[in-house]
């Protein structure tokens, strides 16, 4: 009596002339043949939250195969997004192959045929994007969102960071810094990273109207211009997480040498916030995303314009009589220009 090869094909460590070395049945497949095939594990549920992944599937079985359903192993495990949307003669192809072969390792994996298996490919080839989008861009945007819904959430988030740094911001402790900023003889600032562009927009607006500041951007500039205050100075540092440890360095250094240390952080409760003598709280704090570090910028900046527009309101006289009265005619138009021009 003829024996059918197909029908032993997974309860069986069979191996056809092509496809080289057999494949183990999945872990806890059954082995028993019911109408010619056997049965897949009851726990690998396809579409399931518990369905095993085709790719640890693969790589389990690895070990045991040679041939032309190594190539097959290979090709899927290198590419897997791309075996999840393509045929099986394409991959047949790229695995030097016929489809017969690809379609008696899936069974062997517990799938029904390749187009479960390619299925359950792109099912965790999405998830996996997914988790990774989820972690970096945040779940308030998908995808799929149309522009519209993407400009509307940030947008939104905007507002919210906007309402959250009017209701945190101490403005007594903001007009005491204006104060010494006015006075001081020189001020340092500091941020670095995500924490740089804010920092640096302050500077540049204080330096616009004739404060004599500095910006210092990494660990050794940090360190040389910290060492450079004295008594009445002001070292101003924007750390949304507050706990950099080049910014620590910078503060304690600061301190040593008698200015006033100044925070803008989302998070008050911070390692800076406990060493700096004026922490200013942003109302944004510190999460993974994206999007919620969007929303951070947007109030850290806040923070910032409002600091530099109570330091420009208690020198307005100062800052244009200078302007005004220093130079010939030509140079007094050019750098009234600046002050003219609200670009700057």
């Amino acid at each position: 009596m003829s024996r059918d090869p197909e029908s032993t094909r997974r309860p069986s460590r069979s191996r056809s002339p092509e496809d080289g070395a057999p494949v183990s049945p999945a872990k806890g497949e059954d082995t028993h043949s019911r109408g010619g095939r056997a049965e897949a594990n009851d726990n690998r549920r396809v579409g399931d939250v518990g369905e095993a992944s085709p790719l640890e599937l693969l790589r389990s079985a690895l070990s045991d195969l040679t041939g032309a359903r190594l190539r097959v192993a290979e090709v899927i495990l290198r590419i897997p997004a791309v075996v999840g949307r393509s045929s099986i003669t394409w991959l047949a192809e790229e695995a030097r192959t016929s489809p017969a072969t690809i379609t008696r390792l899936s069974t062997a994996l517990g799938f029904e045929g390749f187009p479960e298996l390619r299925a359950a490919l792109a099912r965790e080839h999405g998830r996996g994007v997914q988790a990774g989008w989820e972690k970096d861009i945040g779940s308030a945007i998908t995808p799929d969102d149309p522009a519209d819904k993407v400009l509307s959430t940030l947008a939104a988030n905007q507002f919210s960071a906007a309402r959250n740094a009017m209701a945190s911001v101490d403005l007594d402790a903001m007009a005491r810094v204006a104060d010494h900023i006015v006075s001081a003889r020189r001020v340092q600032l500091f941020g670095e990273w995500g924490d740089a562009p804010p920092a640096y927009e302050l500077y540049l607006r204080l330096f616009r109207i004739g404060i004599p500041v500095w910006y210092d951007e990494g660990a050794y500039f940090a360190q040389v211009g910290a060492s450079l205050l004295t008594p009445g100075d002001v070292a101003l540092v924007i750390s949304r997480s507050g706990e950099s440890p080049i910014a620590t360095k910078f503060v304690e250094i600061a301190r040593e040498h008698g200015a006033m240390t100044v925070l803008i952080t989302g998070d008050p409760q911070s390692s800076l916030a406990t060493e700096a003598d004026v922490p200013l709280h942003t109302g944004t704090g510190v999460d993974g995303s994206w999007t919620d570090y969007f929303a951070g910028r947007s109030s850290d900046a806040l923070v910032g314009a409002l600091l530099w527009a109570l330091v420009a309101q208690r020198v307005p006289d100062r800052i244009y009589d200078r302007m005004n009265q220093s130079g010939p005619p030509q140079a007094r138009t050019r750098s009234q220009a600046i002050f003219d021009n609200p670009t700057h």
